[in-house]
């Protein structure tokens, strides 16, 4: 197959659009773990691009893997991949595939649902290490809520490590209809605050709770947490006073887990 070396290829179009999420249902996806962890959960892949890196294993194994599975796959030299890529140094292979789509009821699936809530949660990074920790922590999903940045945005997508493409996860515009839904799933409603709240290892998580997890600067709208059920501050040592967002929400995750495990 000849290898495509023109920036001016349509390929290159489509893969940019995907890459600034000016297409709803197709998402980009950037080196060969994330498209490897794709495959392995079964997402409709459109296409995929690979430099000819010869002598490289992982881009090899990939590639013959996305062709078994019926992918198109087509060869670009460096220039055009440094075009389709949006990562300052390109991993060598992108691909196009369909954004999962979840319902506010796989989110609430389970018997004791544990969803988080990342409310205006604004750096795509931040929003891939809470998706990531989510999943490990064995939360049943996730709520994008309102300015939050997208979690199957590149960015987003490299920070979660492929978590994105199997937790159940929504969006939705409105913070007030987030705890409505939670509500109505039994859910008790947690907010995560900076100071005042009850502390992290004093707090119930057990049951189906959702826990509200507020932006980097500003946290959790005061009128959120005045309407939680409960509010739970993280216990740190002077004179540090905030946590990072997916740090904290790490934190508190991990604690419902270890609450959640030594019940059973």
């Amino acid at each position: 197959m000849p290898t495509i070396t023109s920036r001016q290829n349509p390929i290159v179009v489509r893969y940019r659009a995907a890459a600034r999420g000016e297409n709803p249902d197709w998402i980009l996806l950037d080196g060969a773990h994330l498209i490897g962890e794709a495959l392995a959960a079964g997402v409709a892949m459109a296409e995929a691009a690979v430099t000819a890196a010869a002598g490289d294993r992982a881009l090899s194994d990939i590639r013959s893997e996305l062709e078994r599975a019926g992918v198109e796959v087509v060869s670009v030299s460096n220039a055009v991949m440094d075009a389709l890529s949006p990562v300052r140094t390109p991993s060598g292979i992108v691909a196009l595939c369909r954004r999962p789509a979840s319902t506010e009821s796989a989110v609430y699936a389970s018997a004791s649902p544990l969803v988080v809530m990342a409310i205006d949660v604004q750096d795509p990074g931040n929003v891939g290490a809470i998706v990531r920790v989510a999943e490990a922590a064995g939360a049943a999903g996730l709520v994008a809520v309102g300015a939050c940045a997208d979690p199957f945005g590149w960015k987003a997508l490299r920070g979660s490590m492929g978590s994105a493409l199997r937790l159940p996860i929504v969006a939705t515009p409105a913070a007030e209809d987030a705890v409505a839904a939670a509500r109505r799933h039994r859910c008790r409603v947690v907010s995560l605050v900076p100071r005042g709240g009850r502390s992290l290892y004093d707090a119930e998580l057990q049951g189906p709770v959702a826990v509200l997890v507020g932006s980097e600067g500003t946290g959790v709208a005061p009128a959120l947490v005045d309407a939680a059920d409960d509010r739970i501050t993280i216990p740190m040592a002077p004179p540090v006073e905030s946590l990072n967002t997916a740090t904290a929400a790490a934190l508190v995750l991990y604690e419902a887990r270890r609450q959640r495990s030594s019940s059973r």
